[in-house]
């Protein structure tokens, strides 16, 4: 079942009600602009939509949406239907970085005819006691998540834009480590960060430092920065 969020990021890009949920190719897209652009607004895995978004971007282009939440107030009720018992601000602050552990498994970006929105979003999470349908390891259900407000949407189309969210100068060949402390996240997430521009061809290994792979940009991506520089 959609959640509030997924419905009202969807109306944030296509105001039009009669331009959503469109039948294409075998698939339903979740809206489609003036331009005739595909969106598709992806509240869970990008893992979950890899091949559909593949498949439509062989004969269109697509607006992959992904909201993040840096900031999320959860709301628990008494019942399903009841009064609420707390309210209080999770602890957990997503960062634009955080898109690295989707895009690990979302092999389609970048692509020419693709853009990727992150969308850093406030979000209120409603939470009632679990439903016969829970996992027995939950102690409650999220009944639905909804926009607060939409703090920043980050537009991604080249890997070098993805690089961008790093802010990182590094030098000609670091590991994930420097990486790591150079652009403010965790070891592990700069891991996951190396892996996807490898892939991407952005970076090379060029060597190892200890038992630490160390990277180096393309020749080409580091061609294309001396000239912009």
């Amino acid at each position: 079942m959609a959640t509030s969020l997924h419905q009202q990021l969807k109306h944030q890009y296509v105001a039009d009600s009669d331009r959503h949920e469109v039948t294409l190719e075998g698939f339903r897209i979740d809206a489609v602009d003036h331009k005739g652009r595909l969106i598709e607004v992806q509240c869970a895995s990008l893992a979950a939509i890899s091949d559909k978004i593949g498949k439509l971007l062989e004969n269109h282009k697509v607006i992959v949406v992904k909201p993040l939440a840096s900031r999320k107030r959860i709301v628990t009720l008494k019942a399903a239907n009841g009064e609420p018992v707390s309210s209080r601000y999770s602890p957990i602050r997503q960062q634009a970085s955080h898109i690295f552990l989707e895009l690990v498994h979302f092999g389609v970006f970048p692509h020419p005819g693709l853009q990727l929105d992150v969308v850093l979003t406030e979000q209120q999470e409603i939470r009632i006691p679990p439903t016969a349908s829970s996992s027995w390891k939950k102690r409650y259900s999220v009944r639905d998540r909804m926009l607060v407000n939409v703090e920043q949407t980050i537009r991604l189309k080249t890997a070098n834009d993805l690089w961008g969210i790093l802010e990182a100068e590094v030098p000609e060949m670091f590991t994930t480590e420097d990486l790591a402390t150079i652009a403010g996240i965790p070891r592990w997430l700069a891991q996951k960060a190396a892996w996807c521009f490898r892939r991407m061809g952005f970076l090379t290994v060029c060597g190892k430092r200890r038992n630490s792979l160390e990277y180096r940009m393309s020749t080409t991506v580091a061609k294309r920065k001396r000239k912009a520089g």
